[in-house]
């Protein structure tokens, strides 16, 4: 299936089928597309939590207590949650780790590609820690781009899901020991499929028009 057919199909699910499980394979698919998310010169500020069991579940739903109630079902009833986690600074150990996959992967054929890799990165870096005073935000940002690629992957592989940001990041930060990681909890996404009582599968989708989205010069 083309990707245009992929995006008009897919939705955000509401009720999930409990009794259906993703297949370890998919999931390993999935989370492979997941790892290779594009980042703003290959920062990669993020880090995802998988829950599979019920009770590991159970204590990610354990943040949606209280006004997020609502989103409780969603995460219990899911074969899979994931916690999408955005680094809470760049410490430079972290960005010689960067550097030297870049280098065993292959990534410079000599030391001043090497070098003019360092240099961008921590001039982007530098840019919105010292100058802009955005830092989380643009860490944030990056890891939206990885949501975006787990939701349309997810549905070229026949996986429903759920990206949720009703849930208390404190609470699931201190659940999780998240902080004390570097990290701090951004979007919670439920995977599954979803259930003959979710009234979300049979609604048209609906999209603001083109001619009032698209500007051509």
């Amino acid at each position: 299936m083309d990707l245009v057919s992929l995006a008009k199909r897919r939705f955000t699910t509401k009720v999930f089928d409990a009794d259906r499980k993703i297949p370890r394979h998919t999931l390993e698919l999935l989370l492979e597309q997941l790892r290779n998310s594009p980042s703003s010169v290959n920062s990669q500020p993020w880090h995802f939590v998988v829950a599979e069991s019920d009770q590991s579940r159970a204590r990610i739903a354990h943040s949606t207590q209280g006004p997020f109630s609502f989103n409780q079902p969603k995460i219990l009833n899911a074969s899979h949650v994931i916690v999408f986690c955005t680094r809470t600074h760049l410490p430079e150990e972290y960005l010689q780790a960067l550097l030297a996959q870049e280098a065993m992967d292959g990534r410079f054929h000599n030391a001043e590609a090497r070098a003019g890799q360092e240099r961008g990165r921590r001039g982007f870096v530098d840019l919105h820690r010292f100058d802009q005073k955005d830092l989380q935000h643009w860490m944030e940002k990056q890891t939206y781009l990885a949501l975006g690629t787990l939701l349309l992957g997810a549905a070229s592989l026949g996986i429903d899901a759920t990206p949720m940001e009703g849930f208390d990041s404190k609470v699931l930060d201190s659940e999780l020991g998240l902080r004390e990681q570097g990290f701090t909890s951004l979007v919670v996404v439920s995977l599954g499929y979803h259930s003959s009582e979710d009234f979300n599968a049979g609604l048209p989708k609906s999209r603001l028009p083109s001619q009032s989205l698209f500007t051509f010069l």
